[in-house]
């Protein structure tokens, strides 16, 4: 168990950590047809705007209900109103979904208030549902943000339907690619189940070339879908951070829940596996056996180039969780962890410390470290320490085809293993020859890895 410690600094130094508002609305965008609205001033939401834009190089509907220094004092409600019915005339999505701000939160408005008091002026809107959540970001962070916005929506949208057996609901967290996501949803049809997606990013993010424009989000989780989540059999969760959604499923509808704190590695992804098989009644199909089988050969070829090294890392603490405990598993050593904000992930993370700082904080206890692990804001860091930067999270605009990257399941684990051993390989001066082991010696030790099984029928799920 880390022990987690809060930075005593001044101020934030080079910051780490975006905004709940931000987080929000990358949930939002995972919606079909929907239009994610930050109430507050227009540059909220031109800087979530551009970083969205720079990490997937997609067109992204995003809007704002422009507060100035007049409407912040006096109150936003017309605001509200004309945001609402200006999207509704010239985009007419299915779903209008709204966060607070830092300014709107230290005013006080009420949103749900005004809400209610729109419905009741304006029945133009009564096709158009709207979701509002409350994210200040003068606390916790995009994870948080993220996670308040996807329990906005199931409280808002969700109702319990009677259960349908053969299908189950995915809430994949923040630190999830739209890759990732298919890899998921491709693993749970495979055992015959069907699968909802909420939010769904793999509809509305992957890159693709519409075959027609619209204002609103092109692909994500249909309405139609959110609703019927209330009939599903079970709910699966990826990262701490669903935990709050899935606890609101099970108390609207009555759904089970299975937290699984990271889908990045060898067990877990078995136990995944085995879960699915029992509720589906189905054996694992044979590809995911030879997947596992791939895996582990790439576990006993990577481990030469993690074993011992220093990692430092910067990242959300789900995302902290998953790539930290499998580098564990590596052999590698956590000697840095910086964080954004508070979480029951930190209590799993192989590490001594966990610390909730800046990515100065990560630089300077990157000293003595191999190799260094954040977003693209890490990139001066690096240089400045002369060390290789390995870049994960959110944001990434150095760098093209995000949405594609893939690090769940078997397939997503051995790719990251390929990259974090290919970027040390390719920063070999960094380290003395003997700290690769590629020996007689060092095989023969390797078949008693203990991720190797002595027997090979050990590797059947």
């Amino acid at each position: 168990m880390a022990n987690v410690v809060e930075t005593k600094k001044a101020c934030s130094v080079n910051p780490l950590k975006m905004s709940q508002p931000l987080g929000a609305s990358l949930a939002f965008l995972g919606l079909d047809s929907c239009m994610p609205v930050m109430h507050g001033s227009q540059g909220c939401t031109s800087f979530g705007l551009v970083l969205l834009v720079r990490h997937f190089k997609e067109a992204i509907p995003l809007q704002t209900t422009a507060m100035n220094e007049v409407t912040s004092i006096m109150g936003g409600y017309d605001n509200i109103e004309a945001a609402l019915l200006n999207i509704h005339k010239r985009a007419a999505p299915r779903v209008i979904a709204i966060c607070s701000t830092g300014l709107t939160e230290t005013k006080g408005d009420d949103v749900d208030g005004f809400i209610a008091t729109v419905r009741k002026r304006k029945p133009e809107l009564a096709d158009t549902e709207i979701v509002y959540v409350s994210t200040p970001d003068y606390v916790g962070g995009f994870e948080d943000g993220y996670a308040h916005a996807v329990t906005a929506i199931v409280k808002t949208l969700v109702k319990p339907l009677p259960m349908q057996a053969d299908q189950v609901t995915l809430l994949p967290g923040s630190h999830l690619t739209p890759a990732d996501i298919d890899e998921l949803r491709e693993t749970i049809e495979s055992f015959g189940l069907r699968a909802i997606v909420l939010p769904d990013i793999s509809g509305s993010l992957d890159g693709h070339i519409p075959p027609d424009w619209r204002g609103t989000t092109i692909g994500g989780t249909p309405l139609e879908d959110i609703r019927a989540a209330g009939a599903s059999a079970l709910t699966i969760g990826v990262g701490e951070q669903t935990r709050e959604a899935a606890l609101a499923l099970q108390e609207i509808a009555g759904t089970p829940l299975e937290i699984f704190d990271r889908l990045l590695g060898l067990e877990v992804n078995d136990r995944l596996l085995q879960r699915l098989s029992a509720i589906s009644g189905k054996p694992v199909p044979a590809k995911y056996r030879r997947q596992r089988s791939q895996l582990l050969d790439a576990m006993l070829d990577g481990h030469f180039y993690t074993g011992g090294v220093k990692v430092a890392i910067a990242a959300e603490p789900d995302l902290l969780l998953a790539v930290g405990s499998l580098l564990h598993e590596m052999g590698a050593e956590l000697t840095t962890c910086i964080s954004t904000t508070k979480s029951a992930s930190h209590a799993l993370l192989p590490a001594e410390q966990v610390m909730l700082g800046d990515l100065e904080d990560l630089e300077k206890g990157a000293a003595d470290c191999d190799l260094l692990i954040t977003h693209a804001h890490g990139r001066q860091a690096s240089e400045r320490l002369g060390k290789p930067l390995l870049r994960i999270g959110f944001p990434v605009f150095d760098r093209i085809g995000n949405a594609h990257k893939r690090m769940v399941g078997y397939r997503g684990t051995m790719d990251f293993i390929f990259e974090f051993a290919n970027t040390m390989l390719a920063n070999m001066g960094h380290h003395h020859a003997s700290d690769w082991p590629l020996t007689p010696e060092a095989l023969r030790a390797a078949s008693t890895h203990p991720f190797i099984p002595t027997d090979l029928a050990e590797a059947s799920v």
